[in-house]
């Protein structure tokens, strides 16, 4: 049996996919997180920056997932914490973007 498909219906099979994915990566908590705004934001905020003057070398060692950031809602925090601090200016929904990007990238906290 062979199949063929029309080019819209293979786009429509790989954008459902594409989103499925996308969902699969953002825990509960961070519904609705946008990961293509949170890796912007974090871009532009040059919050790697940041982390290399605070902690050294790369800046990896403050996303320590051994370390008191252990649950969603503390990492959630930490961002509000340095949005407050640096007074950046951030959206409850950009936060949360940022939140999961670090989640979905260093952290990998389960629900």
């Amino acid at each position: 049996m062979k199949l063929s498909f029309s080019t819209h219906q293979i786009a429509t099979i790989v954008l459902s996919l594409t989103c499925s994915l996308a969902i699969s990566q953002v825990p509960s908590l961070y519904a609705g997180a946008d990961l293509a705004q949170g890796a912007q934001l974090i871009k532009e905020h040059k919050c790697n920056d940041c982390h290399q003057r605070n902690v050294g070398g790369d800046g990896s060692d403050i996303y320590n997932p051994q370390g008191r950031i252990n649950t969603l809602g503390l990492l959630r925090g930490m961002v509000e914490a340095c949005n407050t601090q640096l007074n950046l200016g951030l959206f409850p929904d950009e936060v949360n973007s940022i939140a999961a990007v670090l989640n979905r990238d260093h952290y990998k906290l389960k629900q």
